[in-house]
């Protein structure tokens, strides 16, 4: 079937840069969006504002698309399965979304299939907290099994006597998940593209920064990563997208220990933060290859344009109007790319990026973290 009409469920920054590399591939995209002027509205034709967990809305939408893909992955399973029994094309499915959606789930899957991961436990309650703690050593993680993102439903319990927050305001049928704390000397990620026929590509390991628990920073190809141990990470990352039977973009994030051994932290079916850098940086970005594996098309080559890439997220700070000094951003920096979402400037929100490429890895960082600095209203001496 040739693929026309692409549905995107869910407006945010992700489907607003979906929209722009569905235009050269021709493909139209129809967006279910939770507003009128959200990121991807703005910009998007045919837009449905609805609520995505309305299942007789999304029936509704879904009618006049192709094939559905997401912004997000919180469409609740009923409705994800009752797309499939109407007849209409879901990727990444159900049974692979749900381990995006659920970490008990994927936790349980990726130990099962012998992947490494934190040492973990379902806790029902406090004493099982602390009994978890005791056992394995504080300080523990304590993660919601849903719901969580840019470190929200996430806690690092130093000991026993703050074992009681996770479970406070706990919606019905979330659990929490206890981990072992990774000290970790840094946190990777890797992007595979994969189509329902099984065609797969993967983009070279990126070295990410998380800024209370908001990623700020990414740096590609991840420095001081030997060639043998980008090789095992990307062979991990296509034998968890084969195993989980992913379409589209999985984005694998790993904490990297101080011997170079990696565990899987999170995953995610869609594109991802990690993966901006490939607009500029890469000869198909991973924006583009998720739309091409949604509509089964072959996929684009993911190697790098340039030897260095490093993108820095624009949050909201003390600048208000974005485009005034996008415009002093590129007049000062012309080998800077800006990306701005339409979002309005709220503090820490993430309004934007910059991504700067070329030869020299301490150039394109200083590059883009200036003009990001100079987005966000930020002094030189603020910059990192």
């Amino acid at each position: 079937m040739t693929v026309r009409t692409i549905g995107i469920i869910g407006g945010g920054q992700l489907a607003r840069m979906m929209h722009a590399a569905s235009i050269p591939l021709g493909v139209r995209i129809a967006l279910l969006a939770e507003g009128p002027d959200v990121s991807a509205a703005q910009v998007v034709a045919d837009v449905t504002v609805g609520d995505y967990t309305d299942a007789e809305t999304v029936y509704a939408f879904a009618e006049r698309c192709d094939v559905i893909t997401f912004d997000h992955e919180h469409v609740p399973q009923p409705i994800l399965r009752g797309l499939l029994e109407r007849g209409k094309g879901v990727h990444p499915g159900p049974d692979a979304l749900v381990h995006a959606q659920d970490k008990v789930v994927m936790r349980e899957r990726l130990s099962a299939l012998g992947v490494p991961c934190p040492v973990f436990a379902v806790v029902a309650d406090h004493d099982e907290l602390i009994a978890f703690g005791d056992r394995i050593g504080w300080p523990v993680i304590a993660k919601t099994s849903r719901g969580g993102y840019d470190g929200k439903g996430v806690w690092k319990l130093h000991g026993p006597e703050q074992s009681a927050e996770p479970f406070a305001d706990l919606k019905p049928g979330v659990r929490i998940l206890a981990e072992e704390f990774i000290d970790f000397t840094r946190e990777l990620s890797v992007l595979v593209a994969r189509r329902p026929s099984g065609e797969e590509r993967v983009y070279p390991v990126t070295e990410t920064v998380q800024t209370d628990g908001i990623c700020t920073h990414t740096f590609t190809p991840a420095p001081d990563l030997s060639a043998t141990q980008a090789d095992e990470i990307e062979r991990l990352a296509l034998r968890i997208a084969a195993e989980l039977d992913v379409t589209g973009i999985l984005a694998v994030e790993l904490m990297q220990r101080a011997d170079g051994t990696v565990v899987v932290n999170e995953l995610a079916m869609r594109p991802h933060n990690t993966g901006h850098w490939s607009i500029d940086g890469a000869h198909t970005s991973q924006f583009e290859n998720h739309l091409r594996a949604v509509a089964d098309l072959p996929l684009g080559p993911t190697d790098a344009r340039q030897p260095r890439a490093a993108m820095v997220n624009v949050l909201g700070g003390a600048r208000d109007d974005l485009l005034a000094a996008s415009a002093e951003v590129l007049a000062a920096e012309p080998r800077a790319r800006v990306q701005l979402y339409g979002k309005s400037v709220v503090p820490g929100r993430k309004v934007g990026h910059v991504t700067v490429v070329g030869d020299d890895a301490a150039d394109v960082r200083a590059r883009a973290q200036a003009a990001a600095d100079h987005l966000m209203g930020r002094d030189d001496s603020e910059g990192q």
